[in-house]
């Protein structure tokens, strides 16, 4: 038996009336494709031209690093001049460079599908969920993406992938609290981002912090190893000539472990606030997209009010399984909790991956009274 999306009855909230509040013809019929946001397109730009040079400056800042202080400390150890220098040709690293982030933006989101345990699902599993998807990605102007689902009580959305190659994924708990109107509310946020391509980008711009944090670990652990390594006695005992040896090769390491976290540290701040900024922005984008192809403001402010509650009731266990990495591509931001102690990137730095809700609710609020 396929099952259906199921409707929230009198057990769960409906808004059905605030949705009819907020239905004007001054938003959108979903006669046709959507309006661009200008202030979008130029954060993208922005966006796209940092994540391509900063790899660039990441490389070169290294280079820069072995030439002016690497290359003096091994003359140093090894007593001897050392001639010539390090050097990166540009044209292959462009080609390292592009590369790594096509195959990115190529296989990214089917890496995020896995992280997370999404499942694609076929119309005659969820014939309504499908249905509504093509209804809303004609409205929208976009080709029709796949659809994916996820078994969990968490109640959430998000797409990954290009207009033409992405996919909607949506959860069991979210189809299980949302009434139509919301539910096609929270489909047309989804299609928006697909029609906007920042759900792509935000799946390339995730290398560059990705790649700083391993580089930076290592240094850590390289670091940690030989603390532990001196507290314990390491290199004890031995003639004067070991001495040295044992001295020159523990300054080469700790200076070189300190510039490499350093760098890397330096590199994964600037990638993530890039990453963060652009994140935040474009939930605005995407739920004035939403408002335009459905119409109706109320509907998505209906369901961000009926996720955000329903956030504090659901297990750790399902939190913890939902991230994977794709904490900024959901439709409301995962409680903190869900990281618990290990919490990548801190609140109290970086600003949060979403804008608030109640703001998010606030302006479309606002949309649903402008349009009335």
């Amino acid at each position: 038996m396929s099952p259906s999306i199921p409707s929230l009855g009198s057990a769960n909230r409906s808004a059905s009336d605030d949705a009819a509040a907020g239905s004007a013809p001054g938003a959108s019929d979903g006669s046709g494709a959507l309006g661009s946001d200008r202030g979008l397109r130029i954060r993208m730009l922005v966006a796209t031209a940092l994540v391509v040079a900063l790899p660039f400056a990441f490389v070169y800042a290294f280079v820069f690093l072995i030439n002016a202080v690497g290359l003096p400390l091994l003359e140093w150890a090894a007593e001897r001049p050392y001639t010539g220098e390090v050097y990166v040709d540009p044209v292959f690293l462009a080609v390292v460079v592009l590369g790594g982030l096509a195959v990115q933006y190529r296989y990214g989101p089917r890496t995020v599908l896995r992280s997370v345990g999404a499942r694609r699902v076929s119309p005659d599993e969820y014939p309504e969920l499908h249905a509504a998807v093509t209804r809303l990605a004609a409205q929208a102007g976009v080709p029709d993406p796949d659809v994916a689902v996820k078994r969990t009580d968490l109640p959430n959305a998000f797409a990954v992938g290009t207009p033409g190659d992405g996919t909607v994924v949506v959860t069991t708990g979210l189809l299980g609290r949302l009434d139509d109107a919301e539910l096609d509310a929270v489909l047309a946020h989804e299609l928006s981002h697909l029609a906007n391509r920042d759900a792509s980008l935000m799946t390339v711009a995730w290398v560059l912090p990705t790649v700083t944090h391993y580089v930076a670990m290592l240094a850590f652990y390289v670091l940690y190893g030989l603390v532990k390594f001196l507290r314990f006695g390491g290199g004890g005992g031995g003639g004067d000539r070991d001495g040295r040896a044992l001295a020159v090769g523990l300054v080469v390491i700790t200076v070189s472990a300190l510039l490499t976290l350093t760098v890397s540290a330096m590199f994964w701040f600037g990638s993530v606030l890039i990453h963060r900024v652009l994140s935040r922005y474009r939930e605005y984008a995407a739920d004035r997209g939403a408002a335009e192809i459905t119409g109706s403001p109320a509907a998505l402010a209906s369901a961000l009010r009926t996720v955000d509650e329903a956030m504090p009731g659901v297990p750790d266990r399902d939190l913890r399984e939902l991230d994977g990495g794709a904490e900024a591509l959901y439709l409301a931001p995962l409680e903190a909790r869900a990281f618990g102690d290990k919490e990548l990137v801190s609140t109290d730095v970086f600003p949060e991956t979403h804008p608030p809700t109640r703001e998010r609710i606030a302006r479309l609020r606002e949309l649903a009274g402008e349009s009335a």
